[in-house]
């Protein structure tokens, strides 16, 4: 064969081979959802019903977030405004807990109904508000099943160099397994929002000053006790009492306090939500992780020789004898101050973030149930509980999932603050509703002035009413970015994020971020351009509730 023609093959088969491995890691889709939370399922369900084809694209293996991973004590607030995907997501739950073969480690009858705010099952509504981790993940499955819904698991976005623009659009995305994802519209769904920020879009990290939006709850909040997350006596922060020259113990930040009102780029404090069994065939004994010190946790001995007694405050009931556990009290399983860097953190950083909050928290329950320093009675009380064995199987019963609370805030159309979630404004354009407190977890532990142990940034202000949440939250600035909605790191100020960012709301706002989505590929349009009337239309006729109207 002559050279010519050989070359001549070679470049076809090369070209054949290409296209091959193009196709093998190339996928396109009208929309291309990036993360597995609950929002994320939601709007991949949306979209399907819409008649649009979607890829779910998840970092995590398992779906469903924290829904899934432990917070089956859900902050409903009030149920009346949960409407659309989200109110069926809690139909099925109670579909669920009318089986017989549901209910392993107690009977029915004897589990009782309380909630947070509400029931936790509403026989004349059909819906059930509280769960077990297992139960949850099993609904978001039912959904990609049913729905046909495709699903890449356990693939991260190169956020470095993973986002190809187009004309102010998102072309794809590539992970950093290869693969790349083509799509007309994109959603972010991520707890941290690594989609918008590699896509150029902006946003804030920690808390804005009360001035920026002529707030009142933004910023330092010291000295404001709305919850039970304080130090009710003086207790000394010093390895040796009232001595400062010895040193702090561990888990007191050395940090200058500012002002109040003052902003900075801290974030509320995480932890896991535990599901934790007290029944003897289903319980695990609190493990004792690697390195553990108890001198860690010599402030909360201190905590408790002052008269502490609030140890199981928020072991909130889940069915089968469980809890959904929750941080209570002034040293508990959040872990204060060591989250800063997790959002604008690299992967490999995060995973060490989550691993110290894990480490603490196994060691904090480990401490609770053997160190003498520990009251008798919440030893022996302790010996009732553990890990519950049939929850997180395949993670040594712990949470797959940390509960990261607050990270980055897209920057968007239209920033939503504490004026529109306490009542004080009308809000435009509204895509659903929440209801519940502007609610932020601690933020430091410094110590006071007076030489005492101090923990700061914790508020729970309540509306008056349930509010309704604006289009503008979830869009970015048209010159930044014309096809991208952002259903969980929305737009709006610390204060009001401490309120929109309950699990129902992300359901709610995953719903009608893909409703946005199927329009504006309808209709050929940027996100922004979207007629908000045909939105509202056609949530109204799926059952999203957006203004207090309507409530169900």
């Amino acid at each position: 064969m002559p050279k010519t023609s050989c070359l001549l093959a070679f470049a076809i088969l090369l070209l054949i081979f290409s296209c091959e491995t193009k196709n093998t890691n190339t996928f396109e889709s009208d929309l291309i959802i990036y993360g597995g939370t609950s929002a994320a399922i939601t709007a991949a369900v949306q979209a399907k019903k819409m008649g649009k084809s979607v890829i779910v694209v998840s970092p995590d293996t398992h779906l469903g977030g924290l829904s899934a991973g432990g917070l089956g004590f859900t902050d409903t607030g009030d149920k009346s405004v949960i409407g659309g995907l989200a109110r069926e997501f809690y139909h099925r739950i109670y579909l669920h807990y009318q089986k017989e073969d549901s209910w392993n480690w107690q009977k029915k009858e004897e589990y009782g109904k309380v909630g947070q705010g509400t029931p936790a099952i509403d026989g004349n509504a059909r819906t059930m508000w509280i769960f077990e981790p297992h139960a949850a993940e099993k609904v978001f499955e039912d959904f990609v099943v049913e729905y046909d819904i495709q699903v890449f698991r356990d693939e991260w976005l190169d956020r470095e160099n993973g986002v190809r623009m187009e004309n102010g659009r998102i072309k794809a995305i590539t992970t950093l397994s290869g693969k790349t994802y083509e799509g007309k519209m994109f959603i972010d769904a991520t707890y941290e929002g690594d989609l918008m920020a590699a896509a150029g879009v902006s946003y804030h990290i920690g808390r804005e000053s009360n001035d920026t939006y002529d707030e009142t709850w933004n910023g330092v909040q010291f000295g404001v006790f709305q919850h039970r997350h304080y130090f009710y006596e003086p207790i000394s922060p010093y390895v040796v009492l009232g001595d400062p020259s010895s040193g702090l113990l561990p888990e007191i930040s050395d940090a200058q306090l500012t002002e109040n009102g003052t902003g900075d780029n801290k974030v509320q404090a995480y932890n896991f939500r535990m599901c934790l069994s007290q029944h003897p065939d289903n319980r695990l004994a609190f493990p004792k992780p690697d390195g553990y010190d108890p001198a860690r946790y010599e402030l909360l001995a201190r905590v408790y020789e002052s008269g502490w007694d609030e140890t199981f405050d928020k072991y909130d009931p889940v069915p089968n004898l469980k809890t959904d556990t929750n941080n209570h009290g002034p040293f508990s399983t959040d872990y204060i101050g060591k989250n800063y860097a997790y959002p604008e953190a690299s992967y490999e950083q995060r995973k060490a973030i989550i691993k110290e909050h894990e480490d603490y928290q196994k060691g904090l329950m480990y401490y609770l149930a053997n160190d003498p320093k520990v009251p008798e009675k919440v030893r022996t009380e302790m010996s009732k509980w553990g890990l519950a064995k049939d929850e997180f199987t395949d993670n040594g019963n712990w949470p797959h999932q940390i509960y990261v609370r607050e990270a980055r805030r897209l920057i968007g159309d239209y920033v939503m603050t504490e004026h529109d979630v306490l009542g004080a404004k009308a809000v435009p354009q509204p895509i659903g509703m929440g209801s519940y407190a502007l609610d932020s977890h601690n933020i430091q532990r410094i110590v006071t002035a007076e030489g005492f142990v101090q923990n700061e940034g914790d508020i729970g202000v309540k509306p008056k009413t349930p509010y309704s949440i604006s289009y503008g939250t979830i869009v970015p600035k048209k010159q930044q970015c014309e096809n991208l909605l952002v259903a969980v790191c929305v737009s709006s100020s610390h204060t009001a994020f401490g309120s929109i960012r309950m699990e129902p709301v992300f359901m709610i706002l995953g719903q009608s971020a893909a409703t946005a989505a199927a329009l504006a590929i309808d209709g050929n349009l940027a996100v922004q351009d979207l007629l908000y009337e045909k939105l509202q239309e056609r949530l109204k006729a799926d059952g999203q509730v957006m203004v207090l109207e309507e409530k169900l």
